[in-house]
């Protein structure tokens, strides 16, 4: 009899020891998917106006329906505490596979522009969920500025930045072109004007937005990876494919720097993993 509980007793250890083990993963889990992250990035742009040397921008990115406190207060209290001169929210406010909680958009969007003034361009997701137009005017209403395929001028220390914004390519068909928006901002501010580009999709940044001229693209859409290990920048990209790049961070290509947030919710029943959500704070720089 002895003889045999010792291995019932091995057992036994075993099982606890493997139920606190998918205890504390699942905890860890937990808090990697809600516990917010400042992340802070420079900048360094060689055409940046001297009046826009130190300015700092909060981006934010991929919510998906997804609340930090009560009517997002952690998030909210997070970025006021960064005392960021801008705020640029780069899309996928609302999620397609989940329920949009009542007033989550209108609620979000009044806090952060009560902060500073926040600059919105749509995501693949707002257009899944349709009714983007109906979204545009409260987000509006709240007193966050929606560039829609548009842009305008920024003023800090008596120089100008120009702000453009394209709607998502899961927009209208007939939608104005990123590259007809880029034509339209040399054809107002010169061939020289610097100008920044809110465009929510990273991976069209390579082939597309690095060419458009923009010194400086924000986006998310990538979630970091969604997966972060040692040594990648990301284990798998939002359409599925393995090892992408462009996920979170600075990058340049043709003469454009790319900053993309890892950003701050998952779609539908996916997860992070190492990869917490994040509140960037971007302070630009003249090189």
């Amino acid at each position: 009899m002895e003889r045999r509980s010792k291995p019932r007793r091995r057992r036994g250890r075993g099982l606890l020891f493997l139920l606190v083990f998918a205890a504390l993963t699942g905890l860890y889990v937990r808090w990697d998917n809600t516990a917010l992250q400042v992340s802070s990035f420079s900048a360094v742009l060689r055409d940046l106006p001297p009046g826009f040397d130190g300015c700092r921008a909060v981006v934010l990115g991929d919510l998906h329906s997804t609340w930090f406190g009560g009517k997002n207060g952690k998030l909210l209290e997070a970025v006021k505490a960064q005392e960021p001169e801008y705020i640029f929210l780069v899309g996928d406010l609302l999620d397609a596979f989940r329920d949009v909680p009542e007033g989550y958009a209108e609620e979000t969007a009044a806090g952060l522009a009560g902060i500073a003034p926040t600059y919105y361009v749509t995501g693949n997701h707002e257009w899944a969920v349709g009714d983007v137009p109906e979204l545009k005017k409260a987000l509006e209403a709240r007193g966050v500025t929606v560039l829609s395929n548009e842009f305008l001028a920024l003023e800090r220390n008596g120089d100008t930045a120009v702000l453009a914004g394209i709607d998502d390519p899961n927009g209208y068909a007939d939608q104005k072109s990123p590259e007809a928006v880029a034509e339209e901002v040399r054809a107002a501010y010169g061939e020289n004007a610097f100008w920044m580009l809110l465009a929510h999709r990273n991976d069209h940044f390579p082939e597309q937005y690095s060419l458009l001229g923009a010194d400086l693209v924000l986006s998310g859409h990538g979630h970091g990876g969604v997966i972060r290990l040692p040594f990648t920048d990301g284990l798998v990209s939002t359409d599925r494919s393995l090892f992408p790049s462009y996920t979170a961070g600075l990058y340049e290509k043709n003469g454009s720097t790319l900053f993309v947030t890892r950003g701050l919710g998952n779609t539908g029943p996916s997860f992070r993993l190492f990869n917490r959500p994040e509140v960037a704070v971007v302070t630009l720089r003249r090189g």
